[in-house]
């Protein structure tokens, strides 16, 4: 570099190695003969002989396709929403393929077949049958629980919660029971209390905290067994522990039963505390969002049939008078007793009240009335 009187400063050493360094970059460039030939560069024709033509080679393509079904196996297992799986298969065909196979649908988790009922559709129903198709038994539950109470296709509902059940499915065994203690599907004549009290004892041995409760009630009332108060105390108290241990499991965080949160775990009131309510199964979400979100048009009042008034239920009666009613007010219905013994604790306990010709009774009688009377009809622990 000069200066205007001719002056010349030192290149910057940075400066000189920079030109260096370009002039090698140019020589190693090789050169590019428009229509090809024998002066066209080396690397140029081994891409274009491989058919890739510039163009990175998809290892994807590569990967054997049990390696792909293996990683899709556990993503299933993993996955936390429907949306999960759906958004891999939409991906590329070979993903769309592989996540069909059986061994991939086998391993879908609960939460990826938690389809809402705003949602449903035929490629959701269509979703949920392969999934049983390959074995799933959650999908079989779940399946099961919408064609038997939503669809109203009974016989394939109950086939598909049998073919769960005999899987030791402990939530399948508790619905098949209560569809015996109830007739479900049919007439009042089609119950059949001893089976419900097996199915129950089947369920209770794999740990289902209601079937617990449903066989503790059944031994102290002798319903469809032999009258054992002593057993049925020790099955609710099961009952209780087992709900509290699963409770303390998924939420560390609780607080005694003075200090109690707006809505807590309905039972745990026995122990002095109060905890956050376990969530409800996905087959009894969807049943309780289907019914509610139909109005009129789908809701089975319509018939003159009701729904089981413990929220977390959602079942429907399925014939006219089908569910108990609560004796004391006659306003509430259940399916069962745990979801009476449920509901009565939940809330019940607090809106129970005589209906009017008892209080007419009593006050014929010139005895006041006993508000408190519908606790001694629930028999709870």
């Amino acid at each position: 570099m000069r200066t205007r009187r001719g002056a010349c400063y030192p290149m910057p050493q940075w400066r000189a190695e920079e030109p260096e360094e370009e002039e090698g970059r140019r020589r190693k460039r090789p050169r590019r003969v428009p229509g090809g030939g024998a002066a066209a560069d080396e690397p140029a024709r081994m891409m274009a002989a491989e058919g890739v033509a510039g163009e990175m080679p998809d290892f994807f393509d590569s990967l054997p396709d049990d390696l792909v079904v293996s990683i899709l196996c556990k993503m299933s297992a993993s996955a936390a929403r429907p949306a999960d799986l759906v958004g891999v298969r939409i991906t590329c065909k070979r993903l769309n393929e592989l996540g069909s196979d059986p061994r991939a649908l086998t391993m879908a988790s609960v939460k990826s077949l938690a389809v809402k009922a705003r949602n449903w559709s035929e490629s959701a129903h269509e979703f949920l049958k392969q999934c049983a198709d390959a074995g799933n038994l959650e999908a079989c539950y779940i399946l099961g629980m919408i064609r038997f109470y939503c669809l109203h296709n009974r016989g394939s509902g109950t086939s598909l919660m049998a073919r769960a059940a005999m899987g030791s499915h402990a939530a399948a065994l508790y619905s098949l029971a209560v569809i015996q203690f109830n007739g479900s599907g049919g007439s009042k004549d089609d119950k059949d209390l001893r089976a419900g009290v097996a199915l129950c004892a089947r369920a209770a041995v794999l740990g289902h905290v209601d079937a617990l409760r449903e066989l503790g009630h059944c031994l102290q009332d002798g319903y469809g067994v032999r009258r054992n108060v002593a057993e049925g105390r020790r099955f609710l108290i099961q009952a209780n522990a087992r709900e509290l241990a699963a409770v303390l499991n998924s939420s560390p965080a609780w607080k005694r039963h003075g200090d109690a949160l707006a809505s807590g775990c309905s039972l745990l009131s026995d122990f002095g505390c109060n905890l956050p309510a376990p969530e409800a199964h996905p087959a009894n979400r969807f049943m309780a969002e289907w019914f509610a979100a139909r109005g009129a048009s789908g809701w089975p009042g319509e018939d003159g049939l009701r729904l089981c008034s413990h929220s977390g239920c959602g079942r429907p009666e399925t014939r006219r008078h089908e569910f108990r009613r609560c004796s004391v007010c006659g306003v509430v219905n259940y399916c069962s007793r745990a979801c009476q013994a449920l509901h009565w604790k939940l809330a019940h306990k607090a809106e129970c009240a005589p209906m009017d010709r008892w209080l007419d009774a009593a006050a014929a009688a010139g005895a006041p009335p006993e508000v408190g009377g519908g606790e001694m009809m629930m028999m709870l622990n």
